[in-house]
């Protein structure tokens, strides 16, 4: 696939999240971990729920406002996140996070979905915060976790 295939394919994925999100709403009860952040740069804003049981997260859902990249971002850190050990979205988060820097990464065979079309804004470094927010707000959440 050319790589003029590749970008379009990717824009379309986060569009696709976008207008489209998954994951997007409020978890029902109170045993769960809520978590607001913001990039007060451009806007952006996510309200995130984690529900984690015995290590592991079972459900996530946000709420928010911004740009198709931050939109985008926490839909797909959602899905990427549900069913997986704590420790494992925090490697999912880790990877993300270099790959978003630009650096070469290694998933060690972990599935990352369609995170990968966001490797793309590496390469405008303003709009790299829009894409981590949802994933700084999940770090944040579950590391509060760890310490209960």
């Amino acid at each position: 696939m050319s790589f003029n295939n590749l970008d379009t394919l990717y824009r379309q994925v986060i569009m696709d999240h976008y207008k489209n999100p998954r994951n997007r709403g409020t978890l029902e009860g109170e045993d769960h971990l809520s978590i607001d952040m913001n990039n007060p740069t451009c806007g952006d804003r996510i309200h995130l729920q984690l529900q984690v049981e015995d290590g592991k997260v079972t459900d996530a859902k946000f709420e928010g406002e911004g740009c198709s990249i931050s939109m985008s971002s926490a839909s797909m850190m959602t899905q990427a996140i549900k069913g997986k050990s704590v420790d494992e979205a925090l490697t999912l988060s880790n990877l993300f996070s270099d790959m978003i820097q630009g650096k070469e990464i290694d998933t060690n065979g972990l599935d990352i979905g369609d995170i990968q079309a966001l490797e793309g804004v590496s390469k405008f470094p303003a709009r790299v915060k829009c894409a981590t927010l949802a994933w700084k707000a999940m770090e944040q959440g579950v590391g509060e976790d760890s310490k209960e």
